[in-house]
């Protein structure tokens, strides 16, 4: 996150309170990015609302740039201007959507996650990150070479947040129940996979000084507990990664980080590996 130069900062002049911003600031402040306000909308001319608040950005001491624009949808809106303006973060205020609309549609949110080639911060709350509880959800269990290049670069993003919010960092991670038909015994007994994982654990800890106290051992599905352990240390920003799932092109993030947008209270960071980044860059480069 230190190596951030340029941050689109999605902005709504319906969220007067102007979340995303807020957090954008933040980042800015430590990391000397440039910040991008963008209002997506083909209908009314937004320029005196960005015009002002470019104005006090910097009256502030911030570099600010600003656009309005309209590429088919908000989702493609955001990517379109994250490409030519070479972001390296998006940050968006999260707002859900009603039930019945998410079971016909799928969330546009859902979608700038799954099709932004940058990392994309989800802003879901106006609590202050100052001195709080940053957790980051990796899978220890899977050590395939893409799964590593993703915990690095989750763990590194988690301590880029605590130094810039004097927090501190705490990893979730989850194994599978028993399953008794399993053929690998180690994973028919409860006892069995727990000490497996823990073993797995200890590599991943001395590799980034993740104390035992700052690691979390779960058994059971990682969209249940991500959540449940966000709630229960408080964590003012949880952190998901993505690989792609084989066989969808275009679908390239987990259910997981979709399932959990909602439920978390805490404001949401999703990150990429450069493969993936890649691949997108290609798709948004074909459109």
């Amino acid at each position: 996150m230190q190596a951030i130069r340029s941050i689109l900062v999605v902005m709504n002049p319906q969220h007067p309170e102007n979340l995303a911003l807020r957090r954008a600031k933040l980042i800015a402040g430590v990391t000397q990015s440039h910040l991008h306000l963008l209002v997506c909308d083909k209908k009314g001319d937004h320029g005196a609302y960005l015009a002002e608040h470019q104005a006090a950005l910097q009256q502030e001491g911030f570099n600010v740039t600003t656009q309005q624009a309209w590429h088919d949808g908000v989702y493609q809106t955001i990517i379109a201007a994250q490409q030519v303006e070479g972001c390296g973060l998006v940050i968006k205020q999260h707002v859900p959507d009603n039930p019945l609309k998410k079971a016909l549609l799928t969330p546009e949110d859902w979608k700038l996650l799954r099709y932004c080639p940058s990392p994309v911060l989800m802003v879901k709350t106006d609590r202050p990150w100052t001195g709080g509880i940053i957790l980051a959800a990796v899978d220890v269990g899977n050590g395939d070479a893409e799964h590593r290049t993703l915990h690095s670069g989750l763990i590194s993003n988690g301590y880029d947040i605590a130094r810039l919010a004097n927090g501190t960092l705490h990893v979730i991670t989850a194994h599978p129940s028993p399953m008794l038909s399993a053929a690998d015994p180690t994973f028919q007994l409860k006892e069995t996979i727990e000490a497996r994982y823990r073993e797995q654990c200890k590599a991943f800890q001395a590799e980034y000084d993740i104390s035992n106290e700052r690691l979390h051992v779960e058994e059971g599905p990682a969209d249940v507990l991500i959540p449940h352990t966000a709630r229960k240390l408080d964590a003012v920003v949880t952190i998901i990664g993505t690989v792609a799932r084989t066989g969808l092109s275009g679908a390239l993030i987990g259910n997981t980080a979709e399932v959990v947008l909602d439920s978390l209270e805490s404001d949401v960071l999703v990150a990429k590996p450069d493969d993936i980044i890649a691949h997108l860059e290609e798709l948004v480069a074909q459109r």
